[in-house]
């Protein structure tokens, strides 16, 4: 791979040659030509990393070739050369942005110092886009503790890239809020960011999901169905709990991120997909892989750019400011204009070590909005907030009149909704610590009704 793409343009056909044949054993790829019409018409095909380009061409004055160049679509670093310019040319080329300006005959040692110049310049000036076009996404990902801005800080870096990325982090720490930041930070922005939480579907309709499926594939399969790597193409697909992914569906992921290429279920013909995969996961994937209950090989396909995303308790500093938000967002839904948090009750805040997270904060803030009686929430409001939150669920205890399928129905509504609320509503987690299988838990959560029976979880 070259080190950086070259268009020099000049009229003297042996400075050309001499300029591609030396910059091209320096490992640049470097194309010439001899006048001015002739690199407007490459600009406007393909793009350079510099412009190395004369003051007096032929067909015109390369000085004016600079001040359009953007015009035409390009960002190149620009270089000057000439052997007669005067003090006055130099000067306007520098304010029209040339990095430099060389006289001739040139010196190569010096060309050289330039061009290395010109590309720090180029890299600098990309990060600096890259920064600011991610800037505006990350809304959501609040907080101005260090652990924050180093988040922030890694998902610029790892958003214009293709490669799969894994977030980790416990239940609640925002995983999908950082999914998506890094889907709207990418060139890909403008294509479809697509979610599946491996948790929430059942294990034997999980490849339709994703892969999609043809009429009479199975019972129910009515039509053809595009899955989400079909939906995805271009664009980003999101694979929350991806540690709860079934084994033999991880053997025909790992060949989609090898091969590019997927069958609907039922189908034959191989469907080409360019699509950048995100995984989530709140389980230790290597002890899983080392238990054997997850794919190693899957696994490095997945850890090319891990992203670790911190608990609240490791930013207790933040606290304030997403206590706020939630506060705005709760009471703007609920009617409660005015309601506000005093200092003690930030500080009761700030002293919780909310084992589920931000999304805990947020839930729990939302139940002060609700039931506290005064605009002031007080720390005697988070206290009993809290304590109402850690208490078992009662209910399903005999009462004359009431049928036994009500009674019981009671019983399972509260132990369920109990368990989801410790687990942070993770259908997958809560699964596990009642001892069901995830779909069982999932259909039996969903006839009750509870929040959170959906499976799309957040983060």
């Amino acid at each position: 791979m070259p080190r950086a793409e070259i268009l020099v343009v000049d009229d003297e056909v042996a400075i050309l040659g001499t300029l591609k044949k030396a910059l091209g054993l320096e490992g640049y790829a470097v194309d010439v030509v001899g006048g001015l019409r002739a690199a407007e018409e490459r600009l406007a095909r393909r793009s350079y990393d510099v412009l190395l380009l004369d003051v007096a061409l032929p067909d015109g004055d390369g000085v004016a070739l600079l001040e359009r160049q953007r015009a035409l679509g390009s960002e190149a670093v620009v270089v000057m050369m000439s052997g007669h310019a005067t003090v006055d040319v130099a000067v306007r080329a520098t304010r029209l942005g040339a990095l430099d300006f060389l006289e001739k005959p040139l010196s190569t040692d010096r060309l050289l110092l330039v061009l290395d110049n010109a590309l720090r310049l180029r890299r600098a000036e990309e990060e600096a886009r890259e920064l600011k076009r991610a800037a505006g996404y990350f809304d959501e990902l609040l907080g101005a503790s260090r652990a924050m801005d180093e988040l922030r800080a890694r998902i610029a870096r790892a958003a214009p890239a293709s490669a799969s990325v894994l977030i980790t982090g416990e239940r609640g720490t925002g995983k999908e809020l950082v999914a998506r930041a890094l889907h709207r930070a990418s060139p890909r922005a403008g294509a479809a960011l697509e979610k599946l939480n491996c948790a929430a579907v059942p294990a034997e309709l999980i490849e339709s999901e994703l892969f999609g499926h043809e009429a009479g594939a199975f019972t129910g399969a009515t039509k053809q169905r595009r899955g989400k790597f079909e939906r995805a193409h271009g664009g980003t697909l999101f694979l929350d709990e991806v540690g709860d992914m079934p084994l033999p569906m991880q053997a025909k992921l790992l060949r989609v991120l090898q091969e590019r290429e997927i069958e609907r279920v039922g189908g034959h013909d191989v469907i080409k997909v360019d699509v950048r995969v995100v995984a989530a996961t709140n389980r230790d994937l290597r002890a899983a892989c080392e238990a054997g209950a997850f794919r190693a090989d899957l696994y490095d396909r997945l850890d090319v750019l891990p992203l670790e995303l911190p608990p609240l308790r490791a930013r207790r500093e933040d606290i304030p400011q997403l206590a706020a938000r939630f506060l705005e967002q709760s009471a703007r839904e609920n009617a409660r204009h005015g309601v506000r948090l005093d200092p003690g009750a930030l500080a009761a805040l700030g002293q919780h070590a909310f084992p589920g997270n931000v999304r805990e904060l947020k839930n729990l803030v939302e139940r002060l909005v609700i039931l506290s009686p005064d605009d002031v929430i007080t720390a005697s409001d988070v206290a009993q907030s809290l304590g109402a939150a850690l208490a078992a669920p009662s209910g399903g205890a005999f009462r004359p009149g009431v049928p036994f399928r009500v009674l019981v129905e009671e019983a399972e509504r509260g132990i369920l909704e109990g368990a989801l609320a410790h687990h942070g509503g993770q259908m997958a987690a809560t699964a596990r610590a009642l001892g069901l299988e995830r779909s069982h838990l999932y259909k039996k959560a969903r006839a009750l009704g509870l929040r959170g029976a959906s499976g799309d979880d957040e983060g």
